[in-house]
């Protein structure tokens, strides 16, 4: 695909996009434009906002107060616990990326590639720490791979990407839904209604568990890092969606088929009552898990 091609060959000759660090500035980018663009719509659409279709009825207009929202400049910190962390990562580890030979992840490591290739394992899941030397203090680039992916590629390894990841979080959500976990995850649930800035409201273990897992479902499959880059996009889209508060008209749930997506409806619900739909995407394991519950509580009475 020439258009695919063109843009990957771009990006792989630009200096911001081979820094280390380009995948968490961009995925704040991101976060930074999507977030407002739903705060203002849920603002200024009081019949969009589900806690008033709640409350009131679906033909019922009148309006709950809007919940209080926090301004960009009172945000700091949440953004440096959330940017931080991250940091620390991308400037002491190697990046390994589907595509890409031991030979250049080694150099980008600053460590000798002839000697040492054989001691640095492609695969993600042996981590490899950054040579830090006077002359290379900390892991300032990454090695790209050479060629794009195909537009197939890119499609199927998105697609799988967003499954693996909406299995690993049902379960992790499971566990922060676990008595010995409340602490943890009630920061995430304590708002009197949920609106679009409650998708970051959450404890820096469960901040990171989200990102780790998302990293995990992209590498475990060998994603292309254009892949990745677009994967972002769509990551922060659905979140701030299920999270928005509103029903819209062009939210995901719209878009696929009916019955897959769990959406902003089905996700305030979780919020509401806390004991259901754990899955944040779709609805494959949460129906299988209350199937499961169904025929556990039949078993008992």
């Amino acid at each position: 695909m020439p258009a695919l091609d063109s843009l990957y060959t771009s990006l792989r000759h630009s200096s911001v996009y081979t820094a280390s660090t380009f995948e968490t500035w961009w995925t704040v980018l991101v976060y930074a434009i999507v977030e407002p663009l739903y705060v203002y719509r849920f603002a200024r659409n009081p019949h969009l906002r589900l806690a008033n279709r709640h409350e009131n009825g679906s033909n019922n207009t009148s309006s709950k107060p809007i919940p209080k929202m926090q301004r960009p400049k009172n945000r700091i910190f949440e953004g440096l616990t959330y940017i931080t962390p991250l940091l620390f990562l991308d400037l002491t580890l190697i990046k390994k990326y589907g595509g890409v030979s031991t030979h250049e992840m080694a150099l980008s490591g600053n460590y000798d590639p002839i000697s040492l290739t054989k001691t640095i394992h492609g695969t993600f899941l042996a981590p490899t720490l950054h040579n830090f030397t006077l002359s290379s203090p900390l892991q300032a680039r990454r090695a790209l791979p050479t060629a794009p992916p195909t537009s197939r590629e890119l499609v199927f390894q998105l697609v799988g990407s967003l499954f693996i990841y909406d299995t690993l979080f049902f379960g992790f959500h499971l566990i922060l839904h676990h008595p010995f976990f409340a602490k943890v995850h009630f920061h995430h649930h304590n708002h009197q209604e949920i609106h679009p800035q409650i998708t970051n409201k959450l404890d820096i273990f469960e901040r990171l568990g989200l990102v780790l897992l998302a990293n995990f479902s992209l590498n475990i499959i060998g994603s292309h890092v254009l892949t990745r880059t677009v994967f972002v996009v769509l990551f922060v889209w659905m979140l701030v969606d299920i999270h928005s508060g509103m029903d819209l008209p062009w939210g995901y749930d719209k878009i696929l088929p009916e019955g897959w997506a769990s959406g902003s409806k089905r996700h305030s619900v979780h919020h509401r009552v806390g004991n259901k739909y754990y899955e944040p995407f779709f609805n494959w394991w949460d129906d299988a898990y209350e199937w499961v519950c169904k025929r556990e509580c039949k078993k008992v009475n």
